[in-house]
């Protein structure tokens, strides 16, 4: 009993201890802000926004297709092809699309976030930064963050937009359901509140990256292997993180935009 007490109380103050790291980290990029390096902005930017656009391309692509394809059947069962284009639609805008894109970024973002900045914390460098006057947070962290969260932002509608397209032409290729109908239904059906929604979730999931990939990589210590360590970290804990987020984000969003 002893050790199972001892074993929860370790489990528990560790999260407690991951909350607080992720509190600080928010806090301190938000003081960070107005002194917010802008090259690093744009660098960051440029390299995990525009180069991530064809991993969501390929994700949108996959999610819309892999969508219609997997509930085909039931589709055809229950001659449910009328409302195809609101079913599919609706499952990419709130569910599929979101979530898929958020461990994507996690697996891109995340990784390299934690990875750069656990070699700057090994190697010194942010230490070295510190020791001229220069605030780390103010020239690599906040810049870091800002970019992770409006890239991931920026990508969801153009994911969105893409898994549509993809749905309505697996639809019209598997199911002979006409491009018309698929759009027809979609557009009677759903509303920018839906599109709303997805966009929020998907945000929030940025957020969620970026804050969790800078905790890990921050406190990486060691040598090579603590980089290794902590890009693989970043990943589990977003990932985790994500889900925990969605159904949190997917109850709450039901009320208010449902």
């Amino acid at each position: 009993m002893s050790a199972a007490l001892g074993w929860l109380g370790g489990e528990v103050l560790g999260g407690l201890r991951a909350v607080g790291v992720l509190a600080l980290v928010l806090a301190r990029t938000v003081l960070g802000l107005g002194r917010m390096e802008r090259r690093e902005l744009w660098r960051g930017l440029v390299q995990l926004g525009w180069g991530s656009i064809p991993l969501a391309l390929v994700t949108g692509a996959l999610t819309g297709a892999t969508v219609v394809v997997q509930t085909g059947l039931y589709v055809q069962r229950f001659n449910a092809r009328a409302v195809l284009g609101w079913a599919a639609g609706y499952a990419v805008l709130w569910e599929f699309g979101p979530l898929l894109l958020g461990l994507m970024m996690a697996a891109r973002l995340g990784a390299r976030n934690a990875a750069e900045l656990a070699t700057m914390q090994v190697g010194g460098q942010l230490e070295g930064l510190r020791g001229i006057g220069l605030d780390p947070f103010a020239v690599l962290v906040a810049p870091r963050v800002v970019a992770m969260v409006v890239s991931v932002a920026s990508l969801a509608p153009l994911t969105f937009l893409v898994a549509v397209l993809f749905e309505a032409m697996a639809a019209y290729m598997t199911l002979e359901l006409p491009l018309r109908v698929f759009f027809d239904n979609f557009g009677n059906l759903l509303s920018s509140a839906d599109l709303l929604g997805g966009v929020l979730k998907t945000s929030a999931f940025g957020v969620a990256i970026a804050l969790v990939s800078t905790g890990v990589g921050l406190r990486a210590r060691g040598g090579a292997r603590a980089v290794g360590q902590a890009a693989a970290g970043a990943v589990v804990w977003s990932c985790a993180t994500i889900f925990l987020l969605d159904f949190l984000l997917t109850a709450a969003m039901t009320r208010w935009l449902g």
